[in-house]
């Protein structure tokens, strides 16, 4: 929604809005922009009367300014509308979808095509730090936008991406998520068999491949195109395949064979194989529109990620301490595994705060101790807004916490930040990683950390250059 609000203030209209809890990277980027914007839900804020209210999907029947709208008639959208009708129409819809990785490919393809002199349209979630803000609007061909399968709006209980009417769409991994909305698995899969139907024979559909990891899901959701489909991987049976995988220090480098011929090497300043299959997938859209393999190496050599991807906010005394938005246990191991080859030889320490509406729940309870176990020590939060679950519903860290154990890994569960933040403070030793991983602020985890380990909190930006 905030990089939405700069958008349609680019396009000249006077925005203000309200949410509660509003913290850095949205609220940053409202304030670098000069949009207003409340702390609280009131009738009150619909004075003047907005021309167009636009309805976020975690706002429901009671919120009082939502029933100030529809007393008062006023017009409104959800989101998705919103780009669906005014930003959309006459643009090439590039649309990154999947559980994991479509944040990081997005921007990734949004900065390959600005490399390329495309001036893309883009809209990520999350701020890419190439551009330092969530979107762009450049005025060329394409639009590029991260396809969420999360619900529309409270009227509208359909996954926003089926209102980005894609030419070509990318599926990076199809896994269990949103426990919130979909009620099992076939139901979360049957959402992107439906995307796969709206694209037109003359897009294309690109997926991962390698059907070992991939699973099935993958391939039955691609048997739903008219259009061709086009396959990434490690393995010699895709179309697009990744080869000669090494690490130099934080860079990364591979060779992309497509179709058995060789199409170009390729940098990142990132580690962790899911880097690779991130760029596989932007590139081959990349090609697919024009831009040569040159172009696309000299755009992800200098990519910059997404923040709260892999994010140092600061090294004390020895301590690194690193942010990351990794919240389902599959992006655990990922970003565990990543930070593995990019700090070797330090002691990782795995904190996680169970907050996204499936990590709440027991859907991960029996998976996410093996991906945590992946870390030398482990510590978990309590569970974000714990009472509005019930017992039978909600995960038990102490459970998980047992479970890592029994994998023969320390693992601890402290009921707040702060007593967090105390336990590291006294017990992290120079040379530990703190890998700190919510899909939120963890009520300031991070500051707080880096407070405690005794020096003021240093930017993200001043620690990243050392």
């Amino acid at each position: 929604m905030a990089p939405l609000a700069g958008m349609l203030r680019e396009r000249g209209f006077r925005v203000t809005g309200s949410d509660s809890g509003v913290y850095p990277p949205a609220s940053t980027l409202l304030e670098s922009l000069g949009i207003s914007f409340f702390h609280t839900f009131d009738a009150a804020h619909m004075q003047p009367t907005p021309n167009l209210a636009v309805i976020g999907n975690i706002i429901a029947r009671g919120n009082p300014e939502l029933e100030e709208v529809l007393d008062r008639k006023i017009p409104y959208r959800s989101m998705p509308e919103i780009l669906e009708e005014v930003f959309l129409p006459e643009k090439h819809s590039i649309v990154v979808s999947g559980t994991h990785g479509k944040t990081t490919t997005t921007a990734m393809l949004a900065w390959i095509f600005h490399t390329a002199g495309k001036n893309p349209n883009f809209l990520v979630g999350g701020v890419a730090e190439n551009f330092g803000k969530s979107y762009g609007l450049g005025g060329g061909g394409e639009f590029i936008l991260e396809g969420d399968e999360y619900e529309t709006a409270f009227w509208d209980r359909g996954p926003k991406f089926f209102h980005y009417h894609p030419d070509d769409l990318i599926i990076t991994s199809l896994e269990y998520d949103h426990a919130d909305i979909y009620p099992d698995f076939e139901a979360y899969q049957l959402a992107f068999r439906r995307l796969v139907n709206l694209v037109p024979r003359r897009g294309r559909v690109v997926i991962w491949g390698d059907a070992e990891e991939s699973g099935p899901a993958l391939r039955r959701a691609a048997e739903k195109a008219f259009c061709p489909v086009e396959t990434y991987g490690f393995n010699d049976g895709n179309d697009w395949v990744a080869s000669g995988f090494t690490i130099d220090g934080e860079t990364m480098r591979f060779r992309v064979a497509q179709r058995g011929k060789p199409f170009g090497e390729f940098a990142l300043v990132a580690t962790g194989r899911h880097n690779v299959l991130n760029a596989m997938a932007a590139l081959i859209v990349a090609q697919g529109r024009g831009i040569p393999a040159a172009d696309i190496a000299k755009a992800l050599a200098t990519f910059r990620s997404v923040k709260r991807r892999m994010d140092v906010r600061g090294e004390i005394g020895g301590v690194l301490v690193v942010d990351d938005f990794a919240h389902h246990p599959t992006a655990v191991k990922a970003t565990i595994e990543a930070a593995r080859g990019r700090w070797p030889g330090r002691r990782l320490w795995a904190i996680l705060e169970p907050r996204s509406n499936s990590m709440r729940r027991k859907v991960f309870q029996d998976a996410l101790p093996k991906s945590l176990a992946l870390g030398d020590r482990v510590i978990l939060g309590g569970v974000f807004r714990a009472q509005q679950l019930g017992g039978e519903n909600r995960l038990d860290p102490e459970t998980v916490a047992e479970s890592v154990r029994a994998l023969g890994k320390d693992a601890r569960v402290f009921p707040s930040s702060d007593a967090i933040a105390e336990h590291l403070g006294n017990e992290a030793k120079p040379g530990d990683l703190l890998l700190i991983m919510s899909n939120g602020s963890f009520d300031g985890l991070c500051e707080k950390v880096l407070k405690k380990l005794g020096a003021p909190t240093q930017l993200a930006g001043e620690a990243n250059k050392r």
